[in-house]
């Protein structure tokens, strides 16, 4: 055999045994968990000392089994819509925003005042690390990454502000500030935000302004539009499904918690000009938690449903949350069911795929996990315990 041709069959065996590696990826969730809070039977807060708070990284390669692949002591709070964190779509970065610092409040207590970090963690490490903590804006909440992965949007929630991030390779850097509203403004509670699939327009949830803002985005250069949609009392999460046709918007109606009435998600119409709100879908009482489908077809909210932060008295009490499932096509959004789970349930992310549902049911400290059929979800095995961490956060590489 000639050198050339020993060479080739050198590279092809080479090939052939690195193939099965290059095609079995890792699939990956950040999960964060929330040791300080709790509530008692009158639905009252109780804050505990700081110190235990985690963030976890999941291997979903194998879906109804997923792997602890890294555990970080890293303070995160459940204060908050549980999209404060992401993994970038190549899944070498975990971004996470802590919203809220826990400090001593005078009386012996403990209290959460804003905080500014962002953890950086590096996924490919081995193990995977800490790499970088950058300071953004006050209370750091809901955030999203750009499909392409080089930008990074956070929802300032004490600031009225956008903080606007580069991502290259392994370095996140704070390159932007943008205001959404006007010096000495009112708090609007800025507490959620998408982008766009084609990377060039977000919306951000402004909770105490009832609205949703309009950026629009060139490259790494982010403006606002000073438009804003009325979409409902209390607006907390935002989702835009992979087609990129619709915005979904949980419209929790009181301030993250329960109180009997019926509330909706609002579906704005992105191909408008400008983009408009086109519909109100009844999902149930207190939409928090949101996810949507890679396949851009389905959707679920997770609906608080009376349960975990309310009086055990109170009319409307329940024993557990519940799954909004939704429907998408097009622009029409239909809620087709109601699926059951735990106790406060919190974060819910997709596998990459869309073949399976990971929810967070905080107060359980554990997560449910559903294998995706069409617009049914069915329970993939029993719930995955989580002993001593109480899931607040959760997302993956799909938004």
């Amino acid at each position: 055999m000639s050198t050339h041709r020993r060479a080739c069959a050198a590279l092809f065996a080479a090939t052939a045994l690195l193939a099965p590696f290059a095609v079995a990826q890792a699939q990956l969730l950040v999960v964060g968990n929330d040791e300080k809070t709790v509530w008692d039977d009158a639905g009252k807060a109780i804050a505990k000392p700081p110190g235990n708070d985690t963030v976890t990284i999941l291997d979903i390669a194998k879906p109804a089994a997923p792997a602890t692949i890294a555990t970080f002591k890293l303070e995160n709070t459940v204060v908050g819509p549980p999209t404060n964190l992401a993994i970038t779509p190549d899944e070498h970065l975990a971004l996470v925003a802590n919203s809220l610092h826990w400090v001593d409040d005078g009386s012996g207590g403990w209290k959460g005042v804003p905080d500014t970090k962002l953890y950086v963690i590096d996924l490919k490490a081995n193990p995977a690390a800490q790499i970088a903590t950058v300071e953004v804006g006050r209370q750091p909440s809901g955030l999203a990454i750009s499909r392409k992965g080089d930008l990074c949007l956070i929802a300032d929630r004490a600031d009225n502000t956008v903080s606007v991030l580069s991502i290259a390779g392994t370095e996140v850097k704070l390159i932007d500030v943008v205001a959404l509203a006007p010096p000495g403004a009112p708090n609007q509670q800025l507490s959620a935000v998408a982008i766009t699939p084609d990377g060039t327009q977000a919306l951000v949830v402004k909770a105490a302004n009832n609205s949703v803002a309009l950026l629009k985005i060139d490259g790494q250069k982010v403006t606002y539009t000073n438009y804003d949609m009325n979409v409902g009392i209390f607006p907390y999460n935002v989702q835009i499904p992979p087609g990129g046709q619709i915005g979904i918007v949980n419209v929790n109606g009181n301030g993250g918690a329960s109180d009997g009435q019926a509330d909706t998600v609002a579906i704005v119409d992105m191909e408008a000009k400008p983009p408009r709100v086109i519909d109100q879908v009844v999902v149930g009482d207190g939409p928090e938690g949101l996810a949507v489908s890679p396949t851009g077809k389905l959707a679920v909210s997770v609906v608080l449903n009376g349960n975990g932060n309310v009086p055990k008295t109170a009319f409307f009490h329940t024993d557990h949350a519940y799954l909004a499932v939704l429907k998408i096509d097009g622009k029409k959004v239909t809620k087709v069911g109601e699926v059951p789970v735990g106790q406060l349930a919190e974060g819910a992310a997709f596998s990459p795929d869309g073949k399976y549902l990971y929810v967070g049911n905080y107060l359980d400290a554990d997560l449910a996990i559903f294998k995706v059929d069409g617009t049914k979800l069915i329970k993939a095995g029993p719930n995955l315990k989580t002993p001593g961490q109480h899931p607040a956060s959760m997302r993956g590489s799909t938004p």
